[in-house]
């Protein structure tokens, strides 16, 4: 490995101290990533789901290779490749590609309200690919909080699951083992490089099949369906994974991936706050619950 990259601690129990900074970190990660899920189904009103998928990673991808060249990054090595590969096919190409998809079915709201099992899966993913060993009380907690979140998800959906409900488990999946694989490498390389580094790795392969989903009707794609996909091109492709990964590197990924359970409440309260959308008591209840398991669990 280059011996210019600044290694973070690589162990299983942070202090307290980094984990603190971790769970700032990636509140910060989260609150950017609350806005994806709306701002996809906007930029899906007027483009093709393809293209937002994957379109949104080679704009990223553009940005990260500035960024790269600029700081004189050198390159990781080759022994980085197959790892950077499986965070690029997790966070760059599955999760935005399933995410599209199913915003083309179902409501955002619906869709961010799914999307908080990722917290669970992404723990599970830190047990398997980075070894972390959270106590008891973490998982019981994780599991009450994904509990919580699931049963709101069922409630919303008045008692039944939809066919978009596939496309968005399948994008938890991709993104769990894409977090858990990022986090890992962030402790060797950072956080900004693991994301920039897989976008430049993706690129490539995806160039052909954005420029392809640009069907006929592009040029007449309204400017919000522009700006939402802006949005899903510079901040939740590129600049929240900064972040993200810079938190799972400091305080633990499985710890405070549970801070995406909040992901879902902070989609629905800026839904309120921009569209205009009302909010009922039971969101305020289930929010209440899930930050509550976030603080218990957050110890174990």
């Amino acid at each position: 490995m280059p011996g210019n990259h600044r290694v973070l601690p690589n162990r299983h129990a942070p202090t307290g101290r980094e984990r603190r900074l971790g769970v700032l970190f990636g509140l910060v990660g989260v609150a950017s990533f609350s806005l994806t899920l709306p701002a996809t189904r906007v930029a899906v009103t007027g483009l093709d789901p393809v293209f937002v998928g994957l379109g949104r990673a080679v704009v990223a991808a553009v940005l990260a290779g500035a960024v790269l060249l600029a700081t004189r990054a050198r390159w990781p090595g080759r022994a980085c490749l197959p790892r950077l590969a499986l965070v690029a096919a997790g966070v760059v190409v599955g999760f935005p590609l399933f995410t599209a998809w199913a915003m083309r079915r179902v409501p955002a709201a619906h869709g961010a309200i799914v999307v908080g099992l990722l917290p669970l899966a992404t723990a599970l993913a830190a047990a398997w690919l980075a070894h972390e060993r959270p106590t008891r009380r973490f998982w019981i907690c994780a599991g009450l909080g994904s509990s919580v979140v699931a049963g709101f998800a069922v409630w919303q959906g008045g008692g039944s699951l939809q066919l978009a409900d596939l496309m968005l488990v399948a994008a938890v999946a991709a993104a769990a083992i894409g977090y858990a694989e990022g986090g890992r490498l962030a402790r060797t390389l950072g956080g900004w490089q693991v994301i920039c580094w897989a976008l430049v790795i993706a690129a490539p392969a995806l160039l052909v099949p954005t420029l392809m989903a640009m069907d006929g009707h592009f040029p007449e794609a309204p400017p919000a369906a522009w700006a939402g996909f802006a949005y899903v091109s510079l901040v939740s492709m590129f600049l929240g994974f900064f972040a993200w990964y810079r938190g799972l590197a400091l305080g633990g990924i499985a710890v405070v991936g549970q801070v995406q359970l909040l992901q879902p409440f902070l989609t629905i309260f800026a839904s309120a706050a921009l569209l205009g959308e009302s909010i009922d008591a039971a969101t305020y209840v289930a929010a209440a619950l899930v930050i509550a398991t976030i603080a218990v669990g957050r110890r174990g």
